[in-house]
């Protein structure tokens, strides 16, 4: 009788947290809180279930398990301009100031011009342009005082919309989704068209993604010495990797070693990794994320109809081959309760 009463009355208290709790319980399980239910949110989680439970015929050995990441517009903003892009044009005014020459010659001038306000200046640089500025800018120094110059730069800068640093402008619904493949272990790479070098001095701090899992474009070095006689990796103004576009899929065979059973991306310069990724045996994982959200972040394509871009394009032949693949688009409009981690 004694029992009776003790399990009768642990079943009404267990009901009574549970009807009072349960909201809350429900959110702290959740391990993407930030993502809408829905057909793409069950899809992520479709995915880590099979290839991580034992006895799965997709199951994944955990030293196989590697997910992928384009970074400028799969992981934070890229909009108006990389921020790679923007170190280089602000790193310019030090430059000529060093060598006031450089204030009278192109594309140097037109930086001036577009860092007075002239915005449509910067319409002006071409792809020479842009090499030229980041030789000017980023070579000719030893690594470690790039990493130095790169993280005193990202300290100060703010965002031109909304007055925060650079590294605040991650999405929490992609920092969960890092966090959570990486609690089912899986190892997370970024794979990103910009500077490997540049990512490098903030991956770990605000991605929890460590260096030497950061693959990107790289600039040749010079191996040479100090003048305390310490060797020195100089960076040279020639171009080692080209991280975009096919170049992705070959720099994860250089780079990891192994084909990603996830991957992440948002422009054309994300299909072949996309590609190449779905191509492997059992159950592969390619996403795209799709700007419509201009109230709380950008809207561009020109996919589904949306603005035209330069910065991270995502073209409609791509959304339809992302539909006839089978891969996973997400709206960041529909699919995502919240964009950062703090409101805009």
């Amino acid at each position: 009788m004694r029992n009776q009463f003790f399990s009768k009355f642990s079943s009404a208290l267990a009901l009574g947290v549970l009807l009072a709790f349960g909201g809350q319980a429900q959110a702290q399980t959740d391990p993407l809180p930030s993502w809408n239910e829905g057909a793409t949110k069950q899809a992520i989680v479709d995915f880590v279930k099979v290839t991580t439970t034992e006895g799965s015929e997709q199951f994944v050995p955990p030293a196989e398990r590697i997910a992928t990441f384009d970074q400028d517009g799969t992981l934070w903003v890229e909009q108006p301009m990389y921020s790679q892009v923007m170190y280089i044009l602000e790193s310019v005014p030090a430059l000529v100031k060093a060598k006031p020459e450089l204030a009278k010659e192109t594309p140097f001038s037109t930086v001036l011009e577009v860092l007075k306000g002239d915005h449509a200046a910067i319409k002006k640089l071409t792809e020479k342009d842009l090499f030229k500025l980041l030789a000017a800018t980023s070579t000719g120094m030893s690594e470690e005082a790039f990493s130095a110059e790169a993280k005193k730069w990202l300290a100060a800068a703010r965002d031109p919309r909304w007055k925060r640093p650079y590294t605040e402008l991650t999405y929490l619904p992609m920092q969960e989704l890092l966090a959570y493949l990486r609690a089912n272990g899986y190892k997370t790479y970024i794979v990103t068209g910009g500077g490997q070098d540049f990512v490098r001095t903030y991956a770990e701090k605000v991605y929890g993604i460590p260096p030497e899992q950061v693959v990107g474009s790289a600039l040749d070095t010079k191996y040479t010495y100090g003048t305390d006689g310490k060797p020195l990796l100089i960076k040279e103004p020639k171009l080692l990797l080209n991280n975009n576009n096919d170049g992705k899929a070959k720099d994860i065979n250089l780079m990891i070693g192994r084909r990603p059973f996830a991957a992440f991306g948002n422009s054309t310069g994300d299909q072949q990794m996309l590609e190449y990724t779905k191509a492997g045996d059992g159950a592969r994982l390619s996403v795209l994320l799709l700007h419509d959200d201009a109230k709380r972040e950008y809207a561009y394509g020109p996919a589904q109809g949306l603005p035209a871009t330069k910065v991270g394009e995502f073209t409609q032949p791509l959304y339809d081959e992302a539909v006839k693949q089978g891969w996973t688009v997400i709206s960041m409009k529909n699919d995502w309760n919240q964009v950062f981690s703090f409101e805009p």
